[in-house]
């Protein structure tokens, strides 16, 4: 049923233009691209990459009637929500249930204290319950990471839980998910750097910022590994993972977006008060991508 959730799906940056409204038709024209040209598997909008933590429900509904719009059910269309309650993350998902999205990617809650793990499970199985969309969870938040156990447990439990996109460096914890819930879930790489081994381990596909900033090599890794050319993979991994270095920092949506600025994409400007990117950082971004062949 969720088979088409598979392979490489962008997180798109939100086009904001100088004061601060949604440019739609820059967010159309990168959505044409990424599925006519990069040929990309499907689109994530409103995530951390979208910077959804500062989009209002409005902006997110917006965002995703654009990109459906767009993607013209040529490729499924995630939306991310961020929010710090079970009540808020319902509203959200209720507002875009109409828009024709495949699936809801949820954060756990990000304030300071951490729900137990029972409250845990109710949260995602009322959001679930409540927008009838399937949910994947968006496994980000440092203080309420949940443990490959938690996460099984989730899925096992809650009808419409539907699969993880495991985020952070540790390549083990997602090593684990993938042996424990087998094929009951849709797994997805967030561990940037490591696309690579995460696609050699099972992961499903990836909605990671790196997809962003160089789509087109993300598409051949998956291709290569699919295809079973680990040597391809490697090199591919070893363009890949000096353009991650550059721009993985806090501003990390502003240098996806100067990314896209340098192969000609326009991505708007990052939502105050995140910075753009500096100008120490825009000399090592440029050196990554041009030794990856991308300008």
């Amino acid at each position: 049923m969720y088979e088409q959730l598979v392979g490489i799906i962008p997180p798109m940056v939100t086009s904001f233009g100088a004061n601060g409204s949604i440019d739609e038709e820059a967010l159309r024209a990168d959505a044409r691209y990424l599925i006519e040209t990069a040929k990309i598997h499907g689109l994530a909008v409103c995530g951390s990459t979208g910077e959804g933590h500062t989009l209002s429900i409005d902006e997110t509904r917006l965002i995703t009637a654009v990109v459906t719009e767009t993607a013209a059910k040529r490729v499924p269309v995630i939306t991310g929500i961020i929010a710090n309650s079970t009540a808020e993350v319902i509203e959200r998902g209720r507002a875009v249930r109409d828009l024709g999205v495949a699936a809801l990617q949820v954060t756990p809650v990000h304030y300071v204290f951490r729900p137990d793990d029972d409250a845990m499970v109710r949260h995602f199985a009322e959001i679930a319950a409540a927008t009838e969309l399937p949910v994947i969870i968006y496994n980000v938040v440092p203080w309420t990471y949940l443990s490959p156990e938690l996460l099984t447990r989730i899925i096992t439990e809650v009808e419409g839980v539907i699969g993880v996109k495991q985020s952070a460096g540790d390549l083990k914890l997602l090593a684990d998910l993938l042996i424990m819930t087998g094929s009951r879930a849709r797994i997805m790489t967030a561990v940037d750097a490591l696309l690579y081994p995460s696609f050699a381990l099972g992961a499903v596909g990836s909605i990671a910022a790196i997809l962003t900033a160089a789509p087109t090599l993300c598409v051949e890794l998956w291709e290569a590994v699919q295809a079973g050319n680990h040597k391809k993979g490697l090199e591919l991994h070893e363009k890949l993972l000096p353009v991650w270095n550059a721009i993985f920092a806090d501003n990390l949506p502003a240098n996806t977006r100067y990314c896209m600025e340098l192969q000609g994409r326009a991505g708007g400007i990052p939502r105050p008060p995140m910075p753009a990117t500096s100008e120490e950082q825009k000399g090592p971004i440029r050196e990554a991508l041009r030794n990856a062949g991308l300008i």
